[in-house]
């Protein structure tokens, strides 16, 4: 039997999850690999990086999608469980479930929105299209491993305590090329505020300017009155610029508001934080590279 694919995987995956207790990915792909009677080679069988096998990556992107979808859920680092959304989900006794029976629940929606996905692409490998040139083909993967890390990464800023989010927000702004080095940077943040951190940063090396911040590490849309607050703090140290970071996102008005007014306010939402974090390596790790080489036609030229 061919190894099956992460759709296929989904319903044995949350009926394994049935009991209610919480597991690790580990338990869940050896719990696949009996179901589906894979055999030993199967089993060991690896990615073309050779650092992860086949099924545990199926079954990871099993597990990331029933995950968005309200089906699972997280208890602790590396373990989860299923949901009562789950169990009515199974007691339905569904004869699959895939993209397409996850499409009825708004999270799920939401997360491939996110994602900008078409209705048929997650139901596809991206070997399988026809259309598309291998280098086409990489950069939909590669997209589709930095959405779903972005996603990941966020959730693990959220659960984060307002200490590590304020050194987080520091980091990254250092990192960005603002602040100096990460200890005049510390030196120049304020204490911790509610739930994140108020305070100054050097725009430069040289400390020219002055960026005033304000980070709210929340689950809720910051709207206009948050960002008046802040505008009128601003004003108040005569300040001219300004950063306002959230994890969730921000109110139409809100955004509105800081187009409309003389100080300078830059408005970063939680998706932004994490694209910003990847970019610059802040709590990311590189898993694994590829080098797509060609012909080096110079060389071949014998004039």
């Amino acid at each position: 039997m061919a190894i099956p694919d992460y759709q296929t995987i989904m319903l044995p995956f949350l009926q394994f999850l049935k009991d209610g207790k919480e597991r690790n990915l580990s338990e869940l792909v050896d719990s696949i690999a009996d179901k589906f009677k894979l055999t030993t080679e199967e089993r060991q069988q690896l990615l073309g990086s050779g650092q992860q096998t086949v099924i545990r990556n199926r079954a990871g992107w099993a597990r990331t999608y029933l995950k968005k979808a309200g089906l699972l859920e997280s208890t602790r680092r590396g373990f989860f469980r299923i949901t009562e959304r789950g169990q009515s989900v199974l007691a339905s006794k569904p004869q699959r479930i895939d993209v397409k029976c996850l499409e009825q629940f708004p999270e799920f929606i939401a997360f491939r929105e996110l994602r900008h996905e078409r209705p048929d692409e997650a139901s596809l490998p991206v070997s399988a299209s026809t259309d598309a040139t291998p280098e086409e083909a990489l950069d939909v993967a590669y997209a589709r491993l930095r959405l779903n890390l972005e996603g990941e990464l966020l959730e693990q800023v959220k659960s984060a305590s307002p200490s590590f989010f304020e050194r987080l927000v520091v980091e990254l702004l250092v990192r960005m090329g603002y602040g100096g080095t990460l200890r005049d940077a510390g030196q120049a943040v304020g204490k911790s505020g509610d739930g994140g951190i108020d305070g100054i940063i050097k725009e430069d090396r040289l400390g020219l300017d002055v960026i005033y911040l304000q980070a709210k590490r929340w689950d809720s849309t910051v709207g206009r009155p948050e960002i008046q607050k802040f505008a009128g703090a601003l004003q108040g140290h005569r300040a001219r610029k300004g950063v306002f970071i959230t994890t969730s996102s921000f109110s139409a008005d809100a955004l509105e508001f800081a187009l409309r007014i003389d100080s300078k306010i830059i408005l970063i939402d939680g998706p932004a934080l994490a694209k910003y974090m990847i970019d610059h390596n802040v709590g990311v790790s590189l898993a694994r590279s590829y080098d797509v080489k060609k012909i080096d036609s110079d060389y071949f030229n014998e004039e």
